[in-house]
């Protein structure tokens, strides 16, 4: 693995190929606090990023244009370890080549096992629910933006606290999508809530990430 760091302390990162099911290579950005070399025995949290289908391909700066990785490649701080893989043209987030990723992550770098947090867009919104459901007891919490899954195995993550948004007039993923799984992981017993900008459209994320309460939200849970 190679890395590339610029001054925003963002990295990119190329993995080698691994094996699982099939072989695949997967690249991301990479994003360490600015005390994570300074603090050599402190463990941090890990916020993993999955972007939306417009930013598929192999142009790891396409990653960059929304979320969490504009954010950092504009010099915000963050107090989490952030991961922003990239997915490849023409495919989906499929959560074993992301549980890879993780494994790698988690090997390599100095991560608070008990705060690994999920996030993503439209199309990385529903990788996120996809992923927690396949991995229930991964997450501390999770925050899946203009998404949606099969609202009958959300009952999974019962005791992973979500908080989902949604643009009240999206054209691209319904808001039914969302109200969908949040009223299911309710009827489960889960903590899950959902924020609905009346007037949005598609675009739901540029305002979700740009508020700080989110980040103040995730970083309040553990594992259960």
């Amino acid at each position: 693995m190679t890395q590339e760091r610029n001054g925003s302390g963002e990295q990119t990162a190329r993995r080698l190929d691994r094996q699982c099911a099939i072989s695949a290579s997967m690249d991301y950005l990479l994003y360490l606090p600015s005390n994570y070399a300074a603090s050599p025995t402190e463990q941090f949290p890990l916020l993993l990023f999955l972007h939306g289908a417009g930013e598929r391909g192999s142009d790891l700066e396409r990653v960059k244009h929304h979320g969490p990785p504009r954010l950092a490649s504009e010099g915000r701080q963050f107090p989490f370890i952030i991961a922003s893989p990239q997915c490849p043209a023409e495919d989906w987030w499929h959560g074993h080549l992301l549980r890879i990723l993780l494994d790698e992550l988690l090997a390599t770098l100095r991560i608070d096992t008990e705060r690994l947090y999920l996030t993503g867009m439209s199309m990385g919104g529903y990788g996120t629910w996809e992923m927690a459901m396949m991995y229930p007891d991964l997450f501390a919490a999770i925050a899946p933006i203009c998404g949606g899954g099969n609202p009958y195995w959300v009952r999974r993550i019962k005791r992973v606290p979500a908080w989902a948004f949604h643009g009240g007039k999206d054209p691209v993923v319904p808001l039914e999508k969302s109200e969908e799984m949040v009223a299911a992981l309710q009827s489960a017993g889960g903590d899950a809530r959902l924020t609905v900008y009346p007037d949005a459209g598609h675009d739901s994320w540029t305002q979700t990430y740009n508020n700080p309460d989110l980040y103040t939200w995730l970083l309040r849970h553990t594992r259960a």
